[in-house]
This record gives C-alpha cells, sequence and structure tokens, in this order.
C-alpha cells in the first residue's frame, strides 16, 4: 500500500508505526485472545492502557503534581459547556466569564457560554475578519470575572497564539484541541485545558482535560455527574465506560512521541514544516497569498488562496494526483488549508512546497 500525504484539519494524519501496532493488536491484545475493544474498561489490561496514557500526558506536558489530567468522552465541543457550567457556576452571583473570540472555534466557545451566564468578548476579531490576535499585555480579566478563555490555534483560520496571556489570579482556560503536544506549554499559567485528540493524539472519541485540583474541586453539587469536573476527578476518568479504543490509541501514540525524544524535537520539526509553507507562499510573487497577520500565523494550519482564485480545483487536482488529500480549505471560508500536525512527516510538506513552486511555475 502506499500512503498518501494526509492534509485533513481532522481526524487526522496519525503515525505509522501506531498504525501497524495497533494492526497487529486489534484481534488479539497481547496474547490475551480479545481485542482491547472488546476488553472490560473495568479490566486490568484497560487499566494499565487508561493509566499509562494519563502518565505519558503528564511527563510530556509536565504537568505539576496539582493538576489532573482526565480522560472524557464528547470532544472539545461538550467542554465549551462544561467549562461555564463548573467554573462560572461556581463563582456566585455577579460573576462573569471573559473570551476572546479569534475565530470559528471561539465563536462556538463564546455562544455555549452566553447560554449559561454573563459573558464578556474582551476581543472579537470580527473587524478584520478575525485574521489577527490582541497582543496577550492587551488580554485583561474584567471585574468579577472567573476565567478568561482562549483558543490557543484557530484550525479554520490559521491563526495561533504566540505567547500566553497574563491573567494574574483570574484562571487562564486554553481550548488546544489543534496544537496540543505540537510545542512546550507551561501548564502552571493555565486553570484548564482541554483538548480533542483528534489533531496531535489520536483517532477521535477522547478529549484531554489538565484542570487545577483547585478547581475541580469546586465544581457545583447541582450539576449532572458527567459534567462534573470534580466528579470525573474522584473517579480518575473512570465514571463511566470511556472510548476504550481512542484511549488505547492515544496511548500509544504518546508512547511514539516518548520515542521520538518528546516535545523539544516535535516542535522544531513543527517549526521547519510551517517554514517551508510560508516561504513557498512568500516566494510566488503573489501568486499565492496568506490573509493571516504574519505575527499570529499557525504552525499547525496553513491557510492560503491563489490570486486567481478559479485555479484553485486545479490545485486541489494536481496535489490528488501527487498523492496529497485534505487539502481544501473549510467550507465556510473556502480556499486551501494545509493541516501539518505531529504526524505528518517533514518530506509532506516538502512535498507540498514543491508542488506549490511547480503550479505557480507553470502558470
Amino acid at each position: 500500500m502506499k500512503r498518501k500525504y494526509n492534509f485533513y484539519a481532522g481526524p487526522s494524519t496519525l503515525p505509522l508505526p501506531v498504525l501497524e501496532e495497533i494492526q497487529r493488536e486489534i484481534l488479539d491484545y497481547k496474547g490475551n485472545g480479545l481485542s482491547i475493544i472488546e476488553t472490560s474498561h473495568r479490566s486490568t489490561e484497560y487499566d494499565e492502557v487508561h493509566h499509562e496514557a494519563i502518565a505519558h500526558i503528564r511527563e510530556l506536558l509536565e504537568v505539576p503534581d496539582n493538576y489532573h489530567v482526565l480522560l472524557l468522552g464528547g470532544g472539545a465541543s461538550l467542554q465549551f459547556g462544561m467549562v461555564p457550567l463548573n467554573l462560572l457556576h461556581f463563582a456566585g452571583e455577579g460573576a462573569c466569564a471573559d473570551y476572546v473570540v479569534s475565530g470559528s472555534w471561539a465563536k462556538k466557545a463564546y455562544g455555549d457560554a452566553k447560554k449559561l451566564g454573563t459573558t464578556n468578548a474582551v476581543f472579537d476579531g470580527r473587524e478584520t475578519n478575525y485574521m489577527t490576535l490582541p497582543a496577550t499585555d492587551a488580554i485583561k480579566p474584567s471585574s468579577g470575572s472567573s476565567y478568561v478563555h482562549i483558543t490557543s490555534n484557530e484550525t479554520i483560520g490559521g491563526l495561533q497564539f504566540q505567547e500566553w496571556p497574563d491573567t494574574g489570579d483570574v484562571p487562564l482556560v486554553a481550548d488546544m484541541s489543534s496544537d496540543i503536544m505540537s510545542r512546550r506549554v507551561p501548564v502552571e499559567r493555565f486553570g484548564v485545558i482541554y483538548a480533542g485528540a483528534q489533531k496531535n493524539l489520536g483517532p477521535a472519541g477522547v478529549t484531554v482535560v489538565i484542570i487545577r485540583k483547585d478547581i475541580a474541586e469546586r465544581s457545583p453539587e447541582h450539576l449532572p455527574d458527567y459534567l462534573s469536573y470534580r466528579i470525573h476527578a474522584e473517579k480518575e476518568s473512570l465514571f463511566n465506560t470511556p472510548p476504550v479504543f481512542s484511549v488505547y490509541a492515544l496511548s500509544l501514540v504518546l508512547r511514539y512521541i516518548k520515542q521520538q525524544g518528546g516535545i523539544g524535537p516535535l516542535e522544531e520539526t513543527n517549526r521547519v514544516k510551517a517554514e517551508l509553507l510560508y516561504q513557498a507562499i512568500a516566494d510566488s510573487d503573489g501568486f499565492y497569498r496568506c490573509p493571516v497577520d504574519k505575527r499570529y500565523r499557525s504552525r499547525m494550519n496553513v491557510v492560503f488562496r491563489i490570486a486567481d482564485e478559479s485555479l484553485e480545483p486545479l490545485f486541489l487536482e494536481e496535489a490528488s494526483k501527487h498523492d496529497m488529500v485534505g487539502l481544501k480549505g473549510h467550507r465556510s471560508v473556502g480556499g486551501l488549508r494545509a493541516s501539518i500536525y505531529n504526524a505528518m512527516p517533514q518530506a509532506g510538506a516538502e512535498a507540498l512546497a514543491t508542488l506549490m513552486r511547480s503550479f505557480a511555475a507553470r502558470r
């Protein structure tokens, strides 16, 4: 089988060695005579997988001891509601939540929070069509703020925070779904980090939540159990049947990252991959353009247009012939987008940059 370069934004490409290990174990997990996906989540076999995944997250991200690492279902979209239900509701009457509305996913998080309490948009990029971010020192909590929420990387818009705001005693909450594990992060600067797995961590189905213990302990008693961070922390993310296969694959991906030297080498490779593509855009004399503010261009999702937009379907067709898939921009914005998550090899970015230069030269 010849594998294609998979530039889909998610579910996204996975490391080939991980897929091969899943293939070997899918019918008979470690000689037990059955698959891990049909093994009880209360079994010794799954218990080892579950806690190994959590331990890998702690080690790779250097998670301090005063934080819980939770493995939940529902995707990041469930966290859009769980964050205000837990952090805003325990703050009491008169409390509010602050949101940096930086693009499509931040808008969704903000929209759900508005249904649950008082919210403020401390920044809204609507006037610039969400092509830039605020300076981090301009992000200040409102009076009575219970948390400040940011989206670290906008998958659709191709924007990424390169530095983190200082919110003082007010917890900083970050949706890191599309760039978690792609770079080193000072976890101690955050109250909550959450991320759907399907970009950098594994297949869809499991969501990682890293939450400071004192915040989890204040989850309101009136919440339904599944929506309470405190309950999930007390049950070690085994309150109900977890997404067993997704956690198993997550554990394998994390083990693979460790074998490759951890996040440091990944961060450098991700920088090189992004620079290859942005340089191809810059060298095209206007044939390609990236509308995103250069200071905040994403290293995970490179969005670009061809000046003559009628050529974009031809570019996609030619890319497909060169075994490159997933380059069509999100349906809400159009254009082109290359998602170059951790598992995208540097050779994939090199191949795409070569095609971009060749395509421009021939037209």
